[in-house]
């Protein structure tokens, strides 16, 4: 491991809502700078303006702040290797570009659409179905390599629209050792010469990410493994502008796949299975479409960022729950899986529902608040936190509380009188008349004694209690469902309690 101080970074491109799989690299990021006392940098990664949408970047950030995993330095805070957004940071790409070109490792190219359109159809012709720019036809491109310097020089005078592509080596290994997959050696003949530097001045991914993590002096470099066919254009560039000692170590992640492990996920396979793939809602300005995120629906940031941290990795002791505090703790990037995972929507619920057993009662509240307002209920927020810690522990999300529990906030509209009447006798109907009585005097309203007044006096009409709790909860919720029948009378309220036994009598009658 270098002996510089751990940097890592997260680079995304402000192009639209924030996939599952960049939210686990930035966590992987995360946890290993936290593991080593380092910085977790936020770069945003704007270079093709053509895919620059409007609230993109802002809508990453929240992400992040969201999940808890905020950077050390990012374009919203600042910080001593800025600016952090490629865009501004334009000027200083050129005279890299043109240091490679000096040194005979890239080139000017000059060729118009056209021309590279025509060079794939005689490409196609010969069979090539997959044409690319690269040592086979550059030859006979319009590019310096080609030219005589005065006209290159004669032509970059005029302003002549071009770019700078790389000089792929012909026959040549690129090797690297990657922190997941160990060496991988790549065969130059078979990439193509990519694009540095583009006609408006603007850098490329490729060469902007080497300057970038050069100039920010990133340590480590981790990012999905579909970026690992780039890899020898990136450690060449780095090696071609001498930085070679510098190069951060590399850990291509594996790929989030679909559940039923065919290819990568999408956000189209979370539109037709029906569950979220961003962080996030995310409303795309141009066509006006929303995508459903995590968050919006029900997902608490500890649960999502525990699932994330499962797809591809474990600590090997068969522990499935973490804190962040944890996950930084025992994280290990020799533990990353090079193989893809599958993405499993009931398991990501299973973790949804073990966190909110284990958030407090007063965070439920605050989150469900909101939700009750919603439907018009108004409640006092201890009554709300009281009821959140009496259903949570049937809550996979935390809008499921109302789907629990309605019965404390408004009465029942229907009841499961179905369960009840083929057991209803004149005796049963007598015993809750009476107990309604009872009920009136009590003064101890509390589950423990309900519990016992109401087995006493079955006791004393001869009437097993067990015959008799299955109505008394459909009497107070409507249906075969909810905590403990004494402990939820004790929580409505004798008013309330004693209004409902009557009416339901009234139904029963």
């Amino acid at each position: 491991m270098s002996q510089n101080k751990v940097r890592v970074r997260f680079a995304p491109s402000p192009t639209g809502g924030l996939h599952l799989g960049g939210v686990r690299t930035v966590l992987f990021n995360y946890l290993f700078a936290r593991q080593h006392n380092g910085e977790f940098i936020l770069r945003i990664e704007d270079t093709d303006q053509t895919r620059f949408v409007p609230g993109a970047e802002e809508y990453i950030v929240e992400c992040l702040r969201w999940c808890g995993l905020e950077p050390d330095e990012s374009p919203l805070k600042g910080g001593p290797y800025g600016p952090y957004r490629q865009s501004e940071r334009k000027p200083m790409y050129r005279q890299y570009a043109e240091q490679l070109v000096a040194a005979g490792h890239a080139y000017y190219a000059f060729d118009t659409p056209e021309e590279l359109e025509a060079m794939r159809e005689v490409e196609r012709a010969r069979g090539n179905h997959s044409p690319q720019y690269n040592h086979a036809v550059r030859s006979t491109m319009r590019n310096s390599l080609n030219m005589e310097p005065a006209a290159v020089k004669e032509l970059l005078e005029k302003g002549t629209p071009h770019v700078v592509r790389i000089k792929m080596p012909e026959n040549e290994e690129v090797t690297f050792t990657d922190m997941i997959r160990g060496d991988v050696t790549f065969q130059t003949t078979l990439v193509d010469d990519k694009v540095l530097l583009k006609a408006d001045g603007m850098p490329t991914y490729h060469l902007a990410v080497v300057v970038d993590d050069y100039l920010m002096k990133i340590t480590h470099a981790f990012r999905g493994e579909e970026w690992l066919p780039s890899a020898p254009v990136h450690i060449l560039l780095w090696k071609n502008l001498g930085w070679e000692k510098e190069m951060p170590q590399w850990a291509h992640l594996p790929l989030i796949l679909k559940p039923d492990g065919n290819g990568k996920l999408s956000k189209r396979d979370g539109d037709r299975l029906g569950f979220p793939v961003y962080a996030m809602n995310w409303t795309d300005p141009k066509e006006n479409t929303l995508t459903q995120g995590f968050r919006e629906n029900g997902f608490l940031p500890e649960a999502f960022i525990n699932m994330l941290a499962m797809l591809g990795w474990n600590d090997g002791s068969g522990q499935e729950i973490f804190t962040l505090d944890e996950l930084v703790e025992k994280f290990s990037i020799s533990r990353v899986h090079k193989g893809g995972a599958k993405f499993d929507y009931d398991k990501a619920k299973w973790f949804n529902h073990q966190w909110i057993q284990r958030t407090g009662n007063d965070r439920l509240m605050q989150l469900f608040l909101p939700i009750l307002e919603a439907k018009g209920v108004i409640a006092e927020p201890a009554y709300v936190e009281k009821i959140a810690g009496m259903v949570k522990e049937r809550c996979q999300f935390v809008n499921e509380i109302w789907d629990h529990g309605f019965f404390f906030f408004v009465r029942p509209l229907q009841y499961d009188l179905d369960a009840v009447k083929p057991k209803w006798n004149a005796d049963k109907q007598a015993f809750f008349t009476e107990w309604i009585a009872s009920l009136l005097n009590q003064e101890d309203f509390s589950s423990a004694a309900l519990e016992e007044g109401f087995k006493a006096l079955a006791a004393a009409k001869g009437i097993k209690p067990g015959e008799l709790q299955l109505p008394f909860r459909i009497m107070l919720c409507g249906g075969k469902f909810g905590p403990p029948v004494f402990d939820i009378a004790a929580t409505i309220g004798k008013n309330e309690t004693i209004d409902r036994i009557a009416l339901a009598l009234d139904l029963l009658k």
